[in-house]
């Protein structure tokens, strides 16, 4: 063997000279686990030879990438699956998603429940055949000719003379040309014969079989094609797939407790919260028991904010557009604003306009009008820093396919504080509001939290470079040195400035965005915001924008879910049931719940027709933190029994001590 046919390359670190024309799965052989290879920091298929001096690494099907290339398989699995089953179904884009993948399908008539699980076997059938993804390179021409009959391919593909009406490119973000263009085709292992194909960039699994029987298929949906509602309406399947049966298992596990904990359905289930469809979507109602929540979590915010120096104020709903033509929102953020309310126009008798009117919005912030009343007179450099405060009312225009209960509305209160201060305060401020929101929200019971910096959109901001950069640099000082995980979110920030985002992971590890903290430099230019500095100058002030909850519903929704809807006893509606054992002892119940009730406990005493098991299923059912029992030897000693709401229960608790505990519960907000 001559030099000529050595090469060098690093495998996992590791310099290594092979054969040219090796291959991942050369490198790799009997590794089961490694499904690509990172080569120079592209994912590629293992039977592509690695060049010489490449860097290479052995990607794990467990990996964030691994994954994700087996999702990307399993989608075309289905796809094949779909077309075996249905011959006249087109084909849409399969991407994978966080712990699953779709694909789209234009069909006749929609997919039902028995038809995914014909898929499933179907597919199963495909995995155990052990076909062969092989990747093979195409010009534009011969692309064309292999998905002639898949109208949509060729959108992707920008042949406009094959389109069908309807699949436009709207929102495709695909160039014709730009690149190499790919083919995987599906290979018989017995024939050598490629059974399917689709146009895809991959890479993919080296064969089917090591899709295993870990997937299923979840539900199906409309979609339209490219996200477009300008395009055509397909359907969509929904799947998911995991390395190990195992695997599968415990993500069907968590998906059934968040099923479990859906904060819609138990707040149905708790007469907390419901969604009347004459209201329309994303505009939810509170019922008195929802009420009572939301006023414990918005008067201990305000109590809270008091003693840290905020001060409140109160601002309307609508405003002239003229205040977002300045703040820049119009130009920026009319997508998500409601329309326009043309008001105050005149017409004289002759038809002809008298007075033009003007147009008011729905506010979609509160930022612009807390800078009119900083505005609203001279501002001293000893009133800073100036900490704005208000629970405001807020309307944002989402599409309807993405309301979501309360954790994505229409119409939403912010818990909004903007905070005006020097550049020398600029810092310590930053890190004071950072340690302020952490502490609040684990008082509410999150406590598992780690950081995200949203920097620049290059494509839409205010302002100059500089004041960027400035303003990055400082949020990721202070993000830094709160010693919690800080992960970048590249394009993510508003265009008025960077930020960080609080995420929050809930009981079962789900990850929430919860606390923004914004530094702007721009609105405080946009609206020529001053005050008069030490030395007399005039001075422009730092804007720190800050949502808490980032909406009280929002936030009530992540809790329940978070609570399971067992709610903390000073948040909980109902904080204490009396239960008589009998009729007899009505009374003597009736007298220590109004005990409870002088310490400002809310607490009531089930007296229904209803028998003495049944009530305690319903305090259960209804997530009761303390139940007090009594019967005649508790009424003798003066005493109750209490029952927990994970069934334990402590009999012949003196009244005095029982109320004791449960107001000290409440009042050190025990979780």
């Amino acid at each position: 063997m001559s030099d000529a046919q050595q090469i060098t390359i690093t495998v996992d670190g590791e310099e290594q000279t092979v054969t040219q024309g090796t291959t991942g799965g050369d490198l790799f052989e009997g590794r089961r686990e490694i499904v690509v290879a990172r080569v120079d920091g592209v994912l590629k298929d293992l039977d592509q030879p690695i060049p010489a001096g490449a860097v290479v690494e052995g990607v794990d099907v467990a990996s964030e990438d691994g994954l994700n290339v087996l999702r990307h398989s399993t989608a075309h699995v289905m796809a094949q699956a779909v077309q075996q089953l249905r011959p006249d179904a087109k084909l849409g884009i399969g991407p994978y998603i966080k712990d699953g993948f779709y694909f789209d399908f234009d069909v006749e008539e929609p997919f039902t429940p028995d038809d995914l699980r014909s898929l499933e076997k179907m597919m199963l059938k495909i995995v155990n055949q052990n076909q062969i993804f092989k990747r093979r390179s195409v010009s534009e021409g011969e692309a064309i000719e292999a998905m002639k009959h898949e109208p949509y391919k060729l959108v992707l593909l920008g042949a406009k003379d094959h389109q069908s009406e309807g699949a436009t490119k709207e929102g495709a973000n695909i160039e014709v040309g730009s690149g190499e263009i790919t083919i995987y085709d599906n290979i018989d292992r017995k024939s050598g014969e490629a059974v399917w194909h689709d146009l895809c960039r991959g890479p993919h699994l080296p064969n089917t079989k090591l899709i295993s029987n870990a997937f299923a298929l979840t539900r199906s949906a409309a979609a339209y094609w490219l996200g477009s509602e300008k395009n055509d309406q397909l359907q969509r399947i929904y799947g998911t797939a995991w390395p190990t049966k195992e695997a599968l298992k415990e993500y069907q596990d968590r998906i059934a407790e968040a099923e479990r904990r859906d904060h819609r359905k138990l707040g149905a289930e708790l007469d907390l919260f419901s969604f009347p469809d004459e209201l329309g979507s994303g505009l939810p109602v509170f019922h008195p028991k929802g009420g009572i929540i939301r006023k414990a979590m918005e008067d201990y915010s305000r109590q809270r904010h008091t003693e840290a120096g905020y001060e409140f104020v109160y601002t309307p709903h609508i405003t002239k557009g003229h205040l977002y033509e300045i703040s820049g929102h119009l130009g920026w953020y009319k997508e998500s604003m409601f329309p326009a309310m043309h008001v105050d126009a005149e017409l004289a008798e002759d038809g002809t306009v008298r007075k033009p009117g003007q147009d008011y919005y729905l506010k979609p912030m509160n930022c612009p009008m807390h800078n009119l009343i900083f505005r609203s007179r001279g501002r001293s450099y000893r009133e800073l820093p100036l900490r704005l405060f208000e629970f405001g009312s807020v309307y944002r225009y989402e599409k309807s396919g993405v309301v979501h209960g309360l954790t994505r509305v229409r119409g939403m209160t912010q818990d909004d504080a903007h905070i005006y201060c020097t550049r020398e305060q600029m810092k310590d401020e930053l890190t004071n509001t950072l340690n302020f929101v952490l502490n609040l929200l684990k008082d509410y019971g999150l406590d598992d939290f780690y950081l995200e910096l949203s920097t620049k959109d290059p494509e839409k901001y205010v302002g100059s470079d500089d004041a960027w950069d400035e303003a990055t640099q400082t949020l990721a000082e202070v993000a830094e040195a709160s010693g919690l995980e800080l992960v970048p979110d590249p394009g993510g920030a508003a265009f008025y400035g960077p930020k960080i985002s609080v995420q929050a992971r809930d009981a079962i590890g789900r990850t929430w965005q919860m606390s923004t903290i914004q530094l702007d430099f721009n609105l405080p230019e946009r609206f020529e915001l001053e005050y008069q500095a030490a030395d007399g100058t005039r001075q422009r002030p730092v804007m720190i924008h800050r949502a808490l909850f980032g909406s009280v519903e929002r936030f009530l929704g992540v809790l329940t879910e978070h609570y399971a809807g067992a709610f903390p006893a000073w948040l909980a509606p109902v904080q204490v049931v009396g239960i008589p054992v009998a009729e007899a002892f009505n009374d003597y119940m009736y007298d220590v719940v109004a005990r409870l009730k002088r310490e400002g406990i809310r607490a009531e005493v089930d007296a229904s027709s209803d028998r003495f098991p049944k009530k305690i299923r319903t305090a259960s059912k209804d997530k009761i933190p303390f139940v007090l029992i009594a019967g005649g030897e508790d009424a003798e000693a003066g005493a109750v029994s209490f029952r927990f709401r994970d069934g334990g229960q402590d009999n012949g608790v003196p009244v005095d001590e029982a109320v004791k505990r449960i107001v000290e519960a409440v009042r050190t907000r025990a979780l």
